[in-house]
């Protein structure tokens, strides 16, 4: 499905008891969204030689310039090799794993208004920068949601739902839908959406430290909270208590200009996360980078009076030079 909105902004002005209007600029947002309910609807009924074919080609394909961009093969060479199919099964259902006993979350993913939700998270969230004057270079956005494996570890420490926003114009969410993931789905999304449209402006590239990562998943997290309200916060901020936060503020903060993305994984991700994918743990809990960047950008606003919209787009040395009572 793809729909194209084309949005007006007013600016309504109180001049000697005169309101003006000024039209402010014409934004242009195409927003493809890619159902994957019936595409795994579709899959149940197909042999299993097909469904990975027909996967690929009905959701995998859209995101190919994505993958290409972060150099993850859309298929490998040889069966079970490394490929985007492989990255996904670290937390969803796969095309030939797929049964019968999942058609309830299936079902459940196949409401008209979940998607709509989502369509119009995508708008609202995107066009707020727009709206405050920012020009975002990409247009064309696509989402998906991929239907979660119950018994994926990774997936079970995010208790049952996870984003994927890093690359500018793509989006997905990993959901295993239950009564308590999916009234989370916005502000999940946001996050992603948040992260969109950072690395629009902040690009990622091999000198990215793991303070601009903390960073970015602060923003994002203060960023979905803000639209979405902090009863909404993911569980890779509050599963951080307070006494952990203090505990490992020092060990991030002694490690923030570290680079190498297997090198900065375990210090965002946690231990446990670490270990499944086949990193070095080093001492830290489940998502405490999250934990220790969400924090953080809450110091930063709280200090500098900046709101998240502005904070989103400030480059990262800016955001640590007004929080050194934060992390040093």
């Amino acid at each position: 499905m793809r729909q194209k909105f084309q949005i007006f902004f007013l600016t309504l002005t109180l001049e000697e008891g005169v309101y003006w209007w000024k039209l402010e600029k014409e934004i242009t947002m195409k927003i493809n969204i890619i159902r994957s309910d019936k595409v795994y609807q579709e899959l149940l009924e197909l042999p299993l030689e097909k469904r990975e074919g027909c996967f690929r080609a009905k959701i995998l394909a859209p995101f190919a310039t994505k993958y290409q961009t972060q150099h993850i093969p859309l298929k490998a060479k040889y069966p079970g090799g490394f490929d985007a199919l492989f990255l996904l099964g670290f937390m969803n259902q796969l095309p030939g794993t797929l049964s019968e006993k999942d058609r309830p979350a299936i079902d459940a993913l196949s409401s008209d208004q979940l998607w709509q939700n989502c369509q119009d998270t995508i708008k609202r969230s995107i066009g707020l920068f727009e709206q405050a004057g920012y020009d975002l270079e990409v247009e064309d956005y696509y989402f998906t949601i991929l239907l979660g494996n119950p018994e994926k570890p990774m997936l079970q420490l995010n208790k049952g739902y996870s984003g994927d926003g890093g690359i500018p114009g793509y989006l997905m969410l990993s959901l295993l839908p239950n009564d308590y993931t999916l009234p989370r789905i916005q502000a999940a999304l946001a996050h992603e959406c948040n992260h969109n449209v950072r690395f629009q402006f902040i690009k990622w590239n091999q000198q990215t430290t793991l303070a601009d990562w903390v960073v970015s998943e602060g923003l994002a997290e203060s960023f979905a909270a803000e639209l979405y309200g902090k009863e909404l916060i993911g569980p890779w901020v509050t599963s951080t208590s307070p006494e952990q936060l203090e505990k490992i503020k020092p060990i991030i903060s002694s490690q923030l200009q570290l680079t190498g993305m297997a090198e900065m994984a375990p210090y965002l991700y946690g231990d446990e996360i670490a270990e499944i994918q086949g990193q070095i743990p080093v001492g830290m809990p489940y998502a405490a980078g999250y934990a220790y960047g969400y924090h953080l950008i809450q110091a930063y606003l709280k200090k500098t009076g900046k709101n998240i919209i502005e904070a989103t787009v400030t480059p990262t040395e800016e955001i640590l030079e007004a929080t050194k009572d934060f992390w040093k």
